[in-house]
C-alpha cells in the first residue's frame, strides 16, 4: 500500500512536469490504445502502454483487466452497445476512448480453388488493327479516336453486349456508306464518336480496325462465404484485362469449381503460378456482380465446403490484427484445401478502406518446397489468426516470392455489400 502511494506521488509529479513542458498531446499518443475501439461481442483486445496506466469503467458493455505492472490493458466485450472508458496516469485522466461493441458476426472461410468467367459491360477494345485498303493501311477505329481500354457500349443507338453484336452493324455500314455512331465508355464517362468501316482489299470485307473482347477467364481462391446472405468474396484484388492492364468493368460473370493440376514454382524476379482447369461438369456455383480493387463478389447458388474449416468463424477488424504467427487456407494439389503456416510481418490498423493492409510471409516449409512462396492463383487465400478470419492474401513481392501483401477482411465484407455495423446498438447506461 505504501509503495503504491509512493508510485502515485512520483507519477503525479512526473505527469504534471511533462504537461507543464507542453507534452500533454504527445503523451496521449504515447499511450497506444486507440481513441476509437470497435469489438464484437465475446471478443477482447489487448494493448500495451509504455507508461503505467489505469482505466475507469463508465458502462457495462465491456470488462477491463490490467497486468500487474499496469502497462497492459485488456478490454473484453460483453454485449452490443456504445460507451466510454477513461485512461488514467497516476490517477489523472489523460485519454478518453470510445468503445463500440458490435453484435456477434461470423463467416465461413474459403480456401477453395475457383474458376472465374467474366463478361464485360459492352465489348472491350484491346488493340488497333491496320486494314490493307486500296489507299494503304489504315485503322478506322484509331481514326475515330477509339483508344485501347475503351468499352463500346452502343452502336447506332443499340446496346452492345457481346462481340457478335458488332459484325452486322459493320457490314450494314459498309453497304450503305453511313458511319457507325458509337457510344464508348472511357474513365467512367460516355463519349460519342463516328466510325467509318473500311474495306479490306484482300477479302472484300468491311472492318473497323479494332481488336475487341467480351469476356475473360482465370482462376483464384475463395476467401469467405456468408450463409445468411449467400454472399461471398474471392481473390482480394481486381481482375484486369491481360492486354490493356485496366480493370474489367463487369456486366456479369460466373464462378465454377476448379482443380489445380500443377504448380510453376516461384523464384526471385519470377512469380510462380497455379495451373488449374475448370471442373469437368462446369457447374456454375455462383455469380459475379462486382469486380473491385478488393476482389470479386457475388452470391453463391449453394454452400461449398473446404473440408477443414466448414463452420463459421468470427472476424477480426484491422486494429485487432497483430504481428506474429497465422495460417492460410489454399489448394496446391487437385481440389484439396490445406492449412499452411505464415507470419504477419506488419499490419496497419486502417480507418478507411485500402488494399495493402498487411505484409505476410510464408513460413511453412512444405508450402515453400511446393510453390516457392506466394504464386498467382493463391490470391484470395483466407488468413486465419487466433481462430478469427482476418483477411486474404493479395499480391506477391516480385523480388521475394515468400512474402506479399494481404487485405483486411472488413474491407472485403464491405465490398460484398455486407454491413457489419448496420445493427442498432443500445447506449450503455
Amino acid at each position: 500500500m505504501k509503495i503504491d502511494k509512493i508510485r502515485y506521488i512520483i507519477g503525479t509529479f512526473l505527469l504534471v512536469s511533462i504537461m507543464a513542458l507542453g507534452f500533454s498531446k504527445p503523451l496521449k499518443e504515447y499511450i497506444e490504445i486507440p481513441k476509437h475501439l470497435t469489438l464484437f461481442e465475446g471478443q477482447d483486445f489487448t494493448v500495451q502502454s509504455t507508461l503505467p496506466v489505469t482505466t475507469t469503467i463508465q458502462d457495462s458493455i465491456y470488462a477491463i483487466s490490467t497486468a500487474a505492472d499496469d502497462q497492459q490493458i485488456s478490454v473484453a466485450a460483453k454485449e452490443s452497445g456504445e460507451g466510454e472508458m477513461m485512461v488514467e496516469l497516476a490517477g489523472i485522466p489523460v485519454k478518453k476512448v470510445n468503445v463500440n461493441v458490435l453484435s456477434d458476426f461470423k463467416v465461413i472461410p474459403g480456401g477453395q480453388s475457383i474458376g472465374v468467367k467474366l463478361n464485360t459491360l459492352g465489348v472491350l477494345v484491346v488493340g488497333h488493327h491496320q486494314i490493307d485498303t486500296e489507299d494503304g493501311k489504315k485503322s478506322p477505329g484509331e481514326i475515330a479516336g477509339v483508344q485501347v481500354g475503351d468499352i463500346i457500349k452502343e452502336i447506332n443507338g443499340k446496346k452492345i453486349e457481346k462481340m457478335s453484336d458488332v459484325g452486322p452493324f459493320v457490314q450494314e455500314s459498309g453497304k450503305t456508306g453511313e458511319p457507325l455512331n458509337l457510344v464508348i465508355v472511357r474513365d467512367n464517362e460516355d463519349i460519342k464518336t463516328e466510325l467509318m468501316p473500311l474495306k479490306d482489299k484482300n477479302d472484300e470485307a468491311y472492318r473497323i480496325g479494332l481488336y475487341i473482347r467480351d469476356s475473360a477467364a482465370g482462376i483464384g481462391t475463395m476467401t469467405f462465404y456468408h450463409p445468411e446472405t449467400k454472399k461471398y468474396g474471392a481473390l482480394g484484388h481486381v481482375i484486369s484485362d491481360m492486354d490493356t492492364k485496366e480493370p474489367i468493368v463487369v456486366s456479369d460473370g460466373q464462378i465454377v469449381r476448379s482443380t489445380v493440376t500443377s504448380i510453376e514454382k516461384g523464384s526471385n524476379g519470377d512469380p510462380g503460378e497455379k495451373l488449374a482447369r475448370f471442373s469437368a461438369d462446369k457447374e456454375i456455383i455462383g455469380n459475379i456482380t462486382r469486380n473491385s480493387p478488393f476482389g470479386i463478389f457475388g452470391e453463391l447458388h449453394k454452400q461449398v465446403n473446404n473440408g477443414i474449416m466448414d463452420k463459421p468463424l468470427p472476424i477480426a477488424l484491422s486494429h485487432q490484427v497483430k504481428t506474429g504467427p497465422a495460417k492460410i487456407l489454399t489448394v496446391v494439389e487437385n481440389d484439396k484445401v490445406e492449412e499452411f503456416d505464415i507470419e504477419i510481418v506488419s499490419a496497419v490498423p486502417q480507418k478507411i478502406p485500402a488494399t495493402k493492409g498487411m505484409v505476410v510471409k510464408i513460413t511453412d516449409k512444405r508450402l515453400l518446397d511446393k510453390t516457392g512462396g506466394i504464386v498467382q492463383g493463391m490470391s484470395g487465400s483466407p488468413i486465419i489468426q487466433d481462430g478469427k478470419l482476418i483477411g486474404a492474401v493479395t499480391h506477391v513481392f516480385v523480388n521475394d516470392p515468400t512474402s506479399g501483401y494481404g487485405v483486411h477482411i472488413e474491407w472485403m465484407l464491405s465490398e460484398a455489400g455486407i454491413d457489419i455495423y448496420k445493427k442498432e446498438h443500445k447506449k450503455a447506461s
